[in-house]
């Protein structure tokens, strides 16, 4: 099979699992294509786990889980140096720990302190991580898909706006449809059946590294690149197109912003059979790779105004060149 097959395929065997959610699987695997990082926020029991054990499992990737807890250490996540004995020829061996996966799930990331938080930031951007002075870097396919509910916030650590930033998209998940819960009591009911098929063979890692050398080819016009700079321009400098963006946005977002919206607007492009980029492959994704690289004043909280509505305004002030 060809790459676009390939992962086509993988999505086709995801949506099996995943039902009423199509759109954690389609932003799962664009970022995994992108080479980035996501962040995925919603309320418990709508599949957030489900998505990236499914991804492991129909794909040759090593899975690996962290539970944040409040007492979780840094070197419970990166490992650490452990002592062999006086007798040993080597003193101390490196232990990894489980961030060294293909795919690792940050579960509930915000229930741990910053420090802990702080342990993922080098992993995350450099892949690598430092211990003891020894650098060990992470494997070639690699992405941290971290977790947040968002109604519980006693005895929860904010993430800073530091790492915020290092992870490409922040994915909102709601509720799926009534249609789509039925079919989810019948795939829970089918699962705990006795007479269960066998699973097909996982797909090679190798697609993902060969579809990223033909997403890297997608064009990208002059104008796509206009009209992804002036979607970023407008959260920071609001007042040059619209007064109520101007009371609302504090921050705007960082050239990070403009460089994911590019990545993802490539792979959605790819994934949905073209060889460009359009307007509507940027529209797309820009809420995904912009919500959480805003910060906005209080006046905007006080007028229930999310990032959401700030991003819908901006789309419709900012025009493609």
């Amino acid at each position: 099979m060809s790459p676009v097959e390939t992962v086509l395929e993988l999505k086709a065997r995801m949506s099996q699992s995943i039902i009423g959610q199509e759109d954690i699987i389609e932003n799962l695997l664009i970022g995994l294509l992108a080479n980035g990082n996501l962040l995925v926020e919603g309320l418990p029991g709508l599949a957030k786990t489900r998505a990236i054990k499914s991804l492991s499992k129909n794909l040759e990737a090593d899975f690996s889980r962290i539970q944040f807890t409040p007492d979780l250490l840094p070197a419970d996540i990166t490992g650490a140096e452990i002592y062999l004995g006086e007798s040993a020829t080597q003193r101390f061996e490196f232990q990894p720990g489980p961030v060294f996966a293909n795919l690792v799930l940050a579960d509930e990331i915000n229930r741990a302190p910053a420090k802990v938080q702080a342990a993922l930031l080098e992993a995350m951007e450099e892949r690598q991580v430092t211990i003891a002075g020894t650098t060990h870097p992470m494997p070639s396919l690699f992405m941290v898909m971290a977790t947040q509910n968002p109604i519980e916030q006693e005895g929860t650590y904010p993430l800073p706006e530091a790492q915020m930033d290092r992870f490409l998209m922040h994915i909102n998940i709601t509720y799926t449809d009534d249609a789509a819960e039925r079919e989810i009591i019948r795939l829970v009911r089918r699962e705990k059946s006795t007479d269960k098929k066998q699973a097909p063979e996982p797909l090679p890692q190798q697609a993902i590294f060969d579809a990223r050398v033909e997403i890297d080819k997608i064009e990208v016009s002059n104008a796509i690149e206009n009209y992804i700079v002036a979607l970023v321009a407008a959260t920071r400098r609001p007042q040059e197109y619209d007064e109520d963006l101007a009371r609302w946005i504090q921050v705007g977002a960082s050239p990070r912003g403009s460089l994911a919206l590019d990545q993802t607007a490539r792979a959605h492009a790819w994934l949905n059979g073209n060889d460009y980029v359009s307007p509507d492959d940027v529209r797309a994704l820009v809420h995904n790779c912009l919500r959480h690289r805003l910060m906005l004043t209080y006046e905007a909280s006080a007028e229930g105004v999310s990032a959401d509505n700030v991003i819908d305004r901006i789309v419709e002030q900012v025009a493609v060149a």
